[in-house]
């Protein structure tokens, strides 16, 4: 599996490559990931010099390829991406021969490691598989305004194109994609949807110890009779936390408080915006470990996740972090409008307008209102409906059964 984010438990976010490795090596498969030794998602950067490095986790082979450091999405992310596709197209050959797949998969959230893959798989006569967590360059184009004849544009949508004609087998997280991707010549005979999931195995306890400062914020807004509506994920443009922090402003005078967790490219300006702004109903606070989401979520009354109103959601949705809010059994606010809705699906919250901060304001207001008891059974219907259809070990067994059928 080639996918330059991929992270574990030890090094943070991003786990699906983990989740999905881990099932197929108990499953009896020998799984190597390929990533990229620097990623803006991790927490932790594994320690690599100048030459591949690696890792065994959990079973699962890591090789670790050196890639220089970046910060934004500037040129020198591009020299990261540019570094690790050139060392696999490179080695192609060496990958052969040293793994000797029966399976290769291009995973990375670009485009450009298919023809890596596909060189690699080639040279041992492997099964080739194209993984799409977004929609590049459609992604980039709607969501940033890039221009469809922008050279980056154009070399995502020539490494699309050719994913869809050459791959053995596409799978896509999101459930929607069956329109644009014939379009763009696949034969839908080869699309498979196996969306994002859960670990069964990280729900068994309470969750590690929540960090001191977390706790003791969590604690006083309880004790004040607070309602807390939580947000645990990146704080970034596609995230709408901007919406978020608009309705704590319409909600400042009510007994109402909101906890945000995380990290991201706009958690400097949002911070600026909660102290500019005198939110005092409002606190935030760094990354967590993976242990300590289920603590930090069960402690929450509401649980929010937001989008920005663009059409690229129209090929569907499918977030880690309402799997985890689903999991945790939270109450669940949504402010989308996508192709799909598992929030509605599930009946575990309330959907709303995006990007309306009054939307969101209400339908606080309206969860905030309704009982613990009628919330604790929203909880239990998402909880019911992600053990039902999104834990990694059911996925996992979707996704050979589509390389098989292939």
């Amino acid at each position: 599996m080639i996918n330059h984010y991929a992270g574990s438990p030890l090094h943070g976010m991003e786990y699906r490559p983990y989740y999905l490795a881990r099932e197929w090596v108990r499953a009896g498969h020998d799984v190597c990931v390929v990533a990229a030794s620097h990623s803006h998602v991790r927490r932790v950067q594994p320690p690599v010099d100048e030459g591949a490095v690696d890792q065994l986790i959990d079973g699962i082979r890591y090789c670790w390829l050196p890639t220089p450091a970046y910060v934004g999405n500037g040129v020198s992310r591009l020299r990261n991406v540019g570094s690790f596709v050139r060392q696999l197209w490179r080695d192609a050959a060496d990958w052969a021969t040293k793994v000797r797949p029966d399976v290769v998969i291009a995973s990375s959230t670009y485009p450009m490691d298919f023809w890596a893959a596909r060189r690699i798989a080639r040279c041992c006569g492997a099964k080739l598989v194209y993984e799409v967590h977004d929609l590049w360059p459609a992604s980039l184009i709607e969501l940033t305004g890039m221009s469809a004849f922008h050279p980056f544009a154009l070399l995502c949508q020539k490494a699309e194109n050719d994913a869809y004609r050459d791959a053995d087998a596409v799978v896509s997280m999101l459930p929607r994609v069956a329109e644009h991707m014939q379009a763009h010549g696949l034969d839908l005979r080869r699309l498979h949807i196996v969306p994002n999931g859960i670990a069964l195995d990280d729900w068994q306890d309470e969750g590690g110890e929540l960090e001191p400062d977390l706790a003791g914020q969590l604690r006083d807004f309880q004790k004040a009779g607070k309602t807390i509506v939580g947000y645990a994920g990146s704080h970034g443009m596609p995230n709408a936390l901007d919406t978020l922090l608009d309705a704590a402003t319409l909600l400042r005078d009510q007994a109402i408080a909101f906890v945000l967790v995380g990290d991201g490219h706009e958690k400097q300006r949002l911070a600026r915006r909660v102290f500019d702004e005198g939110l005092s109903n409002v606190a935030l606070f760094p990354p967590i470990g993976k242990s300590q989401i289920p603590s930090f979520l069960r402690r929450l009354d509401i649980a929010y996740i937001g989008w920005k109103r663009v059409s690229i959601y129209r090929f569907g949705i499918s977030p880690n972090k309402l799997m985890d809010y689903m999991m945790a059994g939270c109450a669940v606010l949504h402010s989308v409008d996508a192709g799909n809705d598992p929030v509605a699906e599930a009946g575990c919250g309330l959907t709303v307008d995006p990007e309306s901060a009054t939307a969101v304001a209400e339908g606080v207001k309206a969860l905030a209102a309704c009982s613990a008891e009628e919330r604790a059974a929203m909880g239990a219907r998402g909880r019911v409906f992600v053990i039902s259809r999104h834990s990694y070990r059911m996925l996992a067994q979707q996704f050979i059964s589509a390389v098989r059928s292939s």
